[in-house]
């Protein structure tokens, strides 16, 4: 079983999908995580003592990794397009490297941020991951599910046309605690309570989704397709 996840930011993947990865990985499955964007000038500009080293500032890579290592994630894939700009580059250039991300990782599952998430890039990424898993190329993944991320799913205008609605939910009763662990390891996007990307927070959504679905502790996620073929 191999797994792929779409983070738009760097502590996306964790938010969304912490704990499924976890039990991914523990149950045999590769999983590889694509961040989609990384802070860069003119939006994000840094002191020397912040050189960026392999396009990510050091205050944030050695998070990433850290975290990564922690869950065993088998690759982490930066494709550096800059944060909170996604919306300037071109459509095809976007749509292209992520085709080619799931053309090469052949994954038989793929998760999504939300298309209705109020940050820009999370509904540029999900839309493009829509165009890359259609049924028309040579590897077709399975199931695509969205995922929810604090902060940002929450918080748009609501509406019918972007609120979040799960139908699929992951028991991460025993992989709660790995997952606020690797959350802890992005020291400087965490926030304190009620801050929405607390470990109090992440903790308190993972309880919330696993009462609603007779679990201990679940994350939620929107299948929005699914292939079957004659073996079912």
């Amino acid at each position: 079983m191999k797994i792929l996840v779409f983070a738009p930011h760097p502590d996306d993947e964790v938010l969304g999908c912490g704990g499924t990865m976890a039990r991914y990985i523990d149950q045999g499955a590769e999983v590889t995580v694509c961040i989609v964007t990384s802070p860069q000038p003119p939006v994000y500009v840094y002191k020397d003592n912040l050189a960026e080293k392999n396009g990510w500032p050091h205050i944030i890579y050695p998070q990433i990794k850290a975290a990564h290592e922690l869950l065993k994630i088998k690759e982490t894939v930066f494709l550096q397009f800059p944060c909170v700009l996604l919306e300037n580059e071109p459509r095809h250039i976007v749509n292209g490297k992520i085709s080619d991300v799931i053309q090469r990782v052949k994954p038989d599952v793929v998760f999504i941020p939300h298309f209705g998430d109020m940050q820009k890039d999370h509904t540029i990424v999900s839309e493009a991951v829509m165009v890359a898993v259609r049924p028309k190329y040579a590897h077709v993944p399975r199931f695509v599910y969205s995922y929810e991320c604090l902060s940002e799913t929450e918080w748009n205008i609501p509406h019918v046309t972007n609120s979040f609605i799960p139908n699929t939910f992951i028991d991460i009763t025993d992989y709660l605690p790995k997952k606020l662990e690797a959350m802890a390891c992005f020291t400087s996007q965490v926030g304190e309570f009620p801050n929405p990307r607390s470990i109090e927070a992440v903790e308190a959504l993972a309880k919330l989704r696993g009462s609603t679905s007779g679990f201990k502790a679940a994350e939620a996620f929107s299948l929005i397709r699914e292939y079957r073929g004659i073996d079912g």
